[in-house]
């Protein structure tokens, strides 16, 4: 190895280092909020708040490295792609100290003790955003690519039980003490919010561990970031026409964009008639599809990105939307041939043209001009 080529990794070397010890430093001070919120232990929470100047200081003395890194050495390909990561590496570290930081301050407004119905919940939140940091940090330092791909998957299963948390908090809320003799006491307006806010933050914490993992396969690999697919189901009465035009739409105009669905409330045996024959004499492939029957829970509306109301009936009928799910709702129409004045089939391609622009403009939204 040359005299360059050693000082180039010792450089590089050093950057790793930091980079790890910041890994865990953040690390730290993340289990150190969520015990003190638990425990309300307001003299560790002041702790952990100034804990985080340190942090900052190291995140921006990589920063200040890797551009020394950068003038002194002239990079490419891997070395270059690592450096990059990191750059991005150290603003997501940054965040989950913030995260941290806003855990604890939190825990010094509480006005009461978490309640005991959400302490284990919230428990296995933070674990499990700790443990998907952990790995994600480990992937980074070790280059493991396997590693950093399969801690993607495990970062994606944290939110449901974060959503569960979410809705205990909400009833806890909703509930009066004195409904139940010995019924524990339901958290004041302010500590309801500043408990959503600290779940929240947890379950940021697996969202950032999955940007750190994408970063690890872009400095190993040079594998980018894939474009977001987004998951959309197209809600009316009786899904026989314009759900199914926007589902046939989508799927025809923007099919990397998507995965598309639509239902009713009220389902129809089939399509009506005048919608298939229009809908087929355009190239859409309807010979299987049959309409099937809008399912409003929890667990079936969180699996889609965007669920979109077109004739504002689905509304009404969502008990319990999940945080991360959209609605949209479109006044399309006509969608009815018996309530519409306009003769023939016309009132088809006038649905049509509104349904499309509509969809057009809902896929251009989400993915930009990607979405084609």
């Amino acid at each position: 190895m040359s005299h360059y080529e050693e000082r180039l990794q010792h450089d590089l070397d050093e950057i790793r280092d930091r980079v790890a010890t910041i890994g865990t430093d953040v690390e730290t001070a993340v289990r150190k909020s969520v015990r003190c919120l638990l425990q309300r232990d307001t003299a560790a929470a002041a702790d952990v708040v100034l804990a985080d100047h340190p942090i900052n200081r190291a995140t921006r003395d990589v920063d200040r490295l890797c551009h020394v890194f950068v003038a002194r050495h002239l990079p490419s390909a891997g070395v270059l792609r690592t450096i990059s990561a990191v750059l991005r590496l150290t603003i997501g570290l940054e965040r989950i100290g913030d995260y941290a930081v806003t855990i604890a301050r939190e825990t010094v407004q509480l006005e009461g003790d978490v309640p005991t119905t959400i302490v284990a919940d919230a428990q296995e939140v933070s674990e499990h955003s700790l443990r998907t940091l952990h790995r994600a940090m480990e992937a980074f330092n070790s280059r493991d690519a396997d590693l950093a791909r399969s801690t993607k998957d495990l970062a994606r299963e944290g939110r449901r039980t974060s959503h569960r948390v979410f809705r205990d908090l909400v009833r806890l809320g909703r509930e009066h003490p004195d409904e139940h003799a010995g019924a524990e006491s339901a958290p004041s307006i302010a500590d309801l919010y500043a408990l959503l806010l600290c779940i929240n933050r947890m379950e940021r914490i697996g969202d950032q561990a999955k940007n750190i993992c994408e970063d690890a396969l872009f400095a190993v690999t040079g594998e980018m970031k894939q474009p977001k697919v987004y998951r959309v189901q197209f809600v009316d009465r009786a899904n026989d026409a314009a759900s199914v035009m926007a589902e046939v739409i989508a799927r025809s105009s923007y099919p990397e964009s998507g995965a598309y669905s639509s239902s009713g409330w009220q389902p129809a045996a089939e399509i009506l008639p005048p919608v298939r024959t229009f809908l087929t004499q355009r190239g859409h492939d309807l010979t299987e599809f049959v309409p099937s029957r809008f399912e409003p829970s929890f667990d079936a509306l969180e699996t889609f990105h965007v669920i979109v109301d077109l004739d504002g009936g689905a509304t009404t009928r969502i008990p319990d939307l999940p945080f991360h799910t959209t609605v949209a709702s479109w006044d399309v129409g006509p969608c009815d041939p018996d309530a519409t004045v306009i003769s023939g089939d016309a009132w088809l391609t006038e649905l049509y043209r509104d349904v499309s622009a509509r969809v057009t403009t809902l896929m251009e939204t989400l993915r930009g001009d990607e979405a084609r």
